[in-house]
């Protein structure tokens, strides 16, 4: 039989079901991840709403670290930026 030239170590005395061991090798179902349709929309919406989670945090953190130290800073460097603390400070008491 074919499915014992694939399964060499099982044997037929071992009592392995070599039908369902080749079943279980192939995927049927027409999904590469084997999720059935409900499932991978399911995991798609926690997917796409962590995504949209992660890059809204992400955004929030870039535009603070832009206001603490602009990212093309003036002619006169860094030193212009006195006022930074007071953007931050009057940022913080709006979001409160």
């Amino acid at each position: 039989m074919a499915l014992e030239r694939l399964f060499p170590a099982c044997g037929k005395t071992s009592g392995h079901n070599y039908e369902a061991i080749a079943m279980a090798d192939s995927n049927t179902g027409g999904s590469l991840s084997g999720l059935k349709q409900n499932e991978a929309r399911e995991f798609h919406a926690v997917f796409v709403t962590s995504f949209i989670i992660f890059t809204a945090i992400a955004v929030v953190a870039h535009f603070l670290v832009w206001l603490w130290r602009p990212w093309f800073p003036g002619v006169e460097g860094y030193s212009m930026l006195g006022d930074t603390t007071e953007k931050v400070v009057s940022l913080m008491s709006y979001l409160a």
